[in-house]
C-alpha cells in the first residue's frame, strides 16, 4: 500500500525528533559517565583515552534505560513543531483527524520499538559487558573468573601464588553443595583437590562440611569440618551475576536454564526478560500519552511549563515500574504482574484518553 503524503511527513518527523533528542541524552549520559570515570582513572591511575573509551562503553546501556522517557519528549516536541509550523489545523482541515495523526505515530513507536529491541540491546549489552570486563580486569589484584553452566558454579581465584579452581553443582545465596576445590600452583601443577558435602559462604571463610582432602601424592584425609579461605562469599559470587544489562537476549535465557540447573532463583532474570520484551508496548504507551498530556495543555502558553510536566509524568512511570519491579523481587507480586501491571494501568489510561481525543479535534 502507498504511504500517503501526510503519513511520510508525520514518519520523518517522529524519526527526526526522535533521533535529535536520543543523540542529545548520549551526549549528556556520555559527560556525566566521563566524571563518573575520571573517579575510576584517579583511583587505579589509568590514562584519559581508557576515560572515554569507558564512558562510550556505558552510554548505549543507560540511553536504552530512558528511551520510554525519549519516546515522551519526542512527541512533545513533535506536536510543538507542528503547532509553530500551522499544520496541525490544515490537517484536521483536509480530514485528518487528531485520532488518525496519534495512530500514525503509535505505527512508527511501534516499528522503531521492535528495532531497538532486537538490534539496540544486543548491541548494547555486549558493549555493557565489554565495558564490565575492561573494569574488572583493571580494579581486581586477584585474577579470577566465574562463571554458570550445566555442570554448575564454577570459580577460578589466584591468592597469593595459589591457583584455586572451584565447582559446585548447587548454589543457593549462602550455602554451595557438592563442591570440588582444585589447588594448584602458578603452573598449574596439582597440589590437593579439596571435596566437600556443603559449604556455607557467609563469609570469606568457607565453612566446609563432611570434608575429604587428597594431596599430591594420592594420600586422603577424611574431615567433619574445614575452612577454605577465599576471596569471595556468597553476596560477591550473587553480585557476579547481577548485572543482567550486559547480556543479550539468548545469553539471559541461558542464564536463566542454568541458574535453574544449580538450584539458584532465576527471578530476576525473568523479570528483566519480560521488562525488555514489554518495551516496543510501553514506547506505544509512552508516545500515547505524550500526545494526550500536550493535547491537554495545548492552551498554556508556556511551552516550558508543558515539557517540565510531560518530565514529571516520565518520572512518576518510571517510578510506578521501579517499585513494581521491587515488589516481583521480593515475591510479594508474581513476576509477571509485577512487570506487566504498570503497562496495563498505562494501557487503560491511554485508552481512555484517546477516547477523549477522538471525540475532540484540535481546535486553535
Amino acid at each position: 500500500m502507498k504511504l500517503k503524503e501526510y503519513q511520510k511527513y508525520l514518519y520523518l518527523l517522529f524519526l527526526k525528533k526522535l533521533f535529535t533528542i536520543s543523540f542529545i541524552f548520549l551526549c549528556i549520559v556520555v559527560i556525566v559517565n566521563i566524571f563518573e570515570e575520571i573517579r575510576f582513572s584517579e583511583k587505579y591511575n589509568t590514562d584519559i583515552v581508557l576515560t572515554l573509551y569507558l564512558s562510550f562503553l556505558n552510554a548505549p546501556s543507560m540511553v536504552f534505560e530512558i528511551f520510554p522517557f525519549i519516546f515522551m519528549l519526542t512527541i512533545n516536541f513533535l506536536y510543538l513543531n507542528l503547532v509553530d509550523k500551522e499544520e496541525l489545523p490544515i490537517l484536521n482541515t483536509n480530514g485528518i483527524s487528531n485520532f488518525n495523526i496519534i495512530s500514525q505515530l503509535v505505527f512508527v513507536a511501534g516499528v522503531i520499538g521492535v528495532f531497538l529491541l532486537i538490534f539496540f540491546y544486543s548491541i548494547s549489552s555486549n558493549l555493557k559487558s565489554i565495558y564490565l570486563d575492561l573494569k574488572n580486569s583493571i580494579s581486581n589484584t586477584n585474577e579470577y573468573l566465574a562463571v554458570v553452566n550445566d555442570s554448575g558454579l564454577w570459580i577460578k581465584e589466584e591468592i597469593e601464588g595459589h591457583i584455586y579452581i572451584i565447582n559446585a553443582e548447587k548454589f543457593d545465596k549462602n550455602n554451595l553443595k557438592s563442591i570440588t576445590i582444585t589447588e594448584a600452583d602458578k603452573y598449574y601443577n596439582n597440589k590437593s583437590t579439596i571435596k566437600a558435602e556443603s559449604a556455607k559462604i557467609e563469609s570469606k571463610n568457607w565453612q566446609l562440611n563432611n570434608v575429604s582432602i587428597i594431596n599430591d601424592n594420592g594420600k586422603r584425609e577424611d574431615l567433619k569440618s574445614y575452612v577454605h579461605n577465599s576471596s569471595f562469599n556468597g553476596e560477591i559470587i550473587s553480585n557476579l551475576f547481577s548485572n543482567l544489562n550486559s547480556l543479550n537476549i539468548i545469553e539471559l535465557h541461558n542464564l536463566s536454564n542454568n541458574y535453574l540447573k544449580i538450584g539458584y532463583s532465576n527471578t530476576d532474570i525473568k523479570i528483566h526478560l519480560n521488562k525488555i520484551y514489554s518495551m516496543p508496548l510501553f514506547y506505544i504507551l509512552m508516545t500515547i500519552l505524550g500526545f494526550i498530556i500536550i493535547n491537554k495543555l495545548k492552551n498554556f502558553k508556556s511551552r516550558f511549563f508543558v515539557i517540565i510536566f510531560g518530565v514529571l509524568v516520565s518520572v512518576v512511570v518510571y517510578y510506578l515500574n521501579y517499585f513494581s519491579g521491587v515488589l516481583g523481587n521480593k515475591g510479594i507480586l508474581p513476576i509477571y504482574l509485577s512487570v506487566w501491571t504498570p503497562i496495563l494501568i498505562l494501557f487503560l489510561l491511554c485508552n481512555i484518553g484517546l477516547l477523549k481525543v477522538n471525540e475532540n479535534w484540535f481546535n486553535f
